[in-house]
């Protein structure tokens, strides 16, 4: 679904599309601390993501488009 809206909106406003993508980067790294315990700080979710995003960079469709956390 999101990688259907980044390429329809994409080709008229894609800068228009980078607050929504990152918004739900942001509702994912929500869900993934409260799901894993072991990531409930902040420097040890940063740190894996890091190494997800970098083995995987195809994991989710935002992340062509969006590398930051906020």
């Amino acid at each position: 679904m999101i990688r259907g809206w980044m390429q329809y909106y994409g080709a008229f406003y894609r800068t228009e599309l980078y607050p929504l993508l990152k918004r739900i980067n942001y509702y994912l790294m929500r869900w993934v601390r409260k799901k894993y315990r072991r990531l409930k700080t902040f420097k040890k979710f940063h740190r894996r993501l890091k190494q997800v995003s970098t083995a995987y960079p195809l994991f989710f469709a935002h992340w062509k488009w969006v590398h930051s956390i906020w």
